[in-house]
């Protein structure tokens, strides 16, 4: 492809609201009222319908918006082996609303007999690349991964499995390179790992979390940043990998607050991905002091349009930001998204289709000006 690969200049993280038909439909086949075909024929038009207008506002970048997932994370999950879900009671705690997203937990070891279902996902939208656009396949981290089988709600049961992390962090390791090797001989080049493990740890009660200390996180961030770092590792050479650090997004809530200081060394010194995604569209982000710790010539791409609202930032005021950020990292190393997903579950953010439009295009907007049509 021409066009290069992830991220541009102006991009985005991932997911889209579901639009109402797909809606319908996904409420019909959990109630059994239709099948699994029916139900992804309504998923490819919508998905195609997406990509069309994706292309049409002049992005360089699609995905099938995640509309084929109840989750960011889970549904990638529930793919391997060893993986059982049940409907939550309880939820996870939000800012004033608990996202009840099923709880996931360990039934066996982990593994992967076949072929994980994100990669026949990934197919379908490769079909629509061109020379102005690729298609970028987004999956949880493998520290996510890990963190939700090794958090203390989770404990007791992968114990069940696992004497010792080592051996879970390996057949994680193994598993995430069968899928990424598969995504690869479909064509894929450009992986990006959601992770909201570091927005947990930046929380000053990120800790209690982790049921650890404030001085026992910082191994854990060590053990999160090594697997991720593994995986990257033994991932095909010329495969893209950039991650997405998340605070939490559900129903334009959030879950974690805190700057990036108390993750910067780790996070941005030492895991070796090609580009980082980040949030920071609000206070609880912090500000840009702790871009100076991004090794190496590593890209950052500032989450500065927020998901969460539907009103329309102020250019003036984003270009302004972007020129604050470029005082501690140089600014053809920045690029510009929206800070997270539209829609990281089904539920999606409290906004309309023509306002998550409205935001893609003052994305593409910004980054015109700021670097140019050709940049």
């Amino acid at each position: 492809m021409s066009i290069g690969k992830t991220p541009f200049r102006y991009d985005y993280v991932g997911s889209f609201l579901r639009p109402e038909a797909l809606k319908k439909a996904r409420c019909q086949f959990d109630e059994g009222k239709i099948g699994y075909e029916e139900l992804k024929v309504v998923e490819e038009a919508a998905i195609t319908e997406l990509v069309q207008k994706v292309k049409a506002l002049g992005y360089h970048v699609i995905t099938d918006g995640e509309f084929r997932r109840a989750t960011w994370h889970l549904d990638f999950m529930w793919g391997f082996d060893g993986i059982g879900h049940t409907p939550t009671k309880t939820g996870l705690p939000f800012h004033g609303e608990a996202a009840m997203v099923d709880d996931t937990y360990l039934v066996g070891k982990v593994g992967l007999s076949g072929r994980h279902p994100f990669v026949e996902h990934f197919t379908f939208v490769k079909q629509f690349e061109d020379e102005n656009t690729v298609a970028k396949q987004t999956m949880p981290s493998p520290a996510q991964f890990l963190a939700q089988f090794t958090m203390p709600f989770n404990r007791v049961e992968t114990e069940k499995y696992y004497v010792n992390t080592e051996d879970l962090v390996t057949d994680i390791a193994n598993a995430y390179g069968k899928v990424l090797q598969d995504l690869y001989d479909a064509g894929c080049r450009n992986v990006q790992f959601d992770d909201c493990t570091w927005g947990m740890m930046a929380d000053k009660m990120g800790h209690l979390a982790y049921g650890t200390t404030a001085e026992g996180l910082k191994e854990i961030q060590k053990n999160h940043k090594d697997i991720n770092n593994l995986v990257i590792a033994n991932a095909p050479k010329d495969m893209v990998i950039n991650t997405h650090v998340c605070r939490g997004n559900f129903h334009s809530t959030y879950a974690n607050s805190g700057a990036y200081d108390p993750v910067a060394d780790i996070l941005f010194g030492e895991e070796n991905v090609n580009a980082y995604y980040l949030e920071f569209d609000d206070e609880r982000s912090g500000g840009f002091a702790p871009l100076v710790k991004v090794s190496g010539d590593k890209k950052v791409v500032l989450g500065l349009i927020t998901t969460k609202s539907p009103v329309l930032e102020n250019k003036d005021q984003v270009i302004a930001r972007i020129h604050e950020a470029e005082k501690y990292i140089p600014l053809d190393r920045l690029y510009l998204s929206p800070q997270c997903g539209f829609a990281s579950c089904e539920i999606g953010n409290k906004l309309t289709e023509e306002e998550q439009w409205a935001k893609l295009k003052l994305v593409k907007e910004v980054a015109e000006e700021v670097w140019g049509k050709d940049a």
